[in-house]
């Protein structure tokens, strides 16, 4: 079976992830794999070096991200040119170690796709397990964690899909409202209940 694993930000889906990792589930991560093919050598690197510039790519090699932050940061059509590279060559990566696990013979293999709705990926997985949370647990979490101001933290959140919206295309949804022992009676019942642990 091939979960996939999303949620929204400050939801809490990193933390399910690392309960999944429990279980020895193979998990592809999209965050990764996003490191992976901006690689040396990589194709995707040298269509972002011949798209944007020599000096995008540091001395050592590696792609220079705070200054490919700023140019796509203040530029739409520049941020959509890099996501004409990006996005084909992430999904490739991810079904191909997705399809990996599955050769090594893995009967369970998670795909951590945090814009799993956003990018329209329904397809790459059988179940989609949504970790949800209260708006206003979402907000105080996130203002927390990245230490932002509340205007800031509902710009982020309003960015991506509201939560509603993905439940409804859930095959199950985790509520990370209170304690972790509840989320992960939650995740275990869930996966009895799809036969992947006994």
């Amino acid at each position: 079976m091939i979960i996939g694993l999303t949620g929204s930000i400050a939801s809490g889906k990193s933390t399910v992830a690392k309960m999944l990792e429990q279980y020895e589930f193979p998990i592809v991560d999209a965050d990764l794999v996003a490191r992976v093919v901006v690689e040396p050598g990589k194709p995707a690197l040298q269509q972002i070096k011949n798209k944007f510039g020599e000096d995008i790519v540091l001395e050592d090699g590696n792609l220079n991200r705070p200054k490919l932050g700023n140019i796509i940061f203040n530029d739409p059509k520049k941020r959509l040119d890099l996501n004409a590279i990006m996005h084909p060559a992430i999904r490739k990566e991810m079904l191909e170690q997705r399809d990996k696990c599955l050769r090594d013979g893995h009967p369970v293999v998670i795909m951590d796709i945090p814009l799993l709705f956003e990018s329209k990926l329904q397809h790459f997985v059988e179940k989609i397990l949504v970790v949800s949370v209260t708006e206003e647990n979402q907000l105080r979490r996130l203002m927390e964690r990245n230490e932002l101001s509340e205007a800031d933290a509902r710009a982020r959140i309003s960015s991506q899909l509201p939560i509603s919206v993905k439940e409804e295309g859930a095959d199950a949804v985790i509520y990370n409202n209170e304690s972790l022992e509840e989320t992960q009676q939650q995740l275990e019942a869930i996966l009895r209940n799809w036969k992947v642990l006994k």
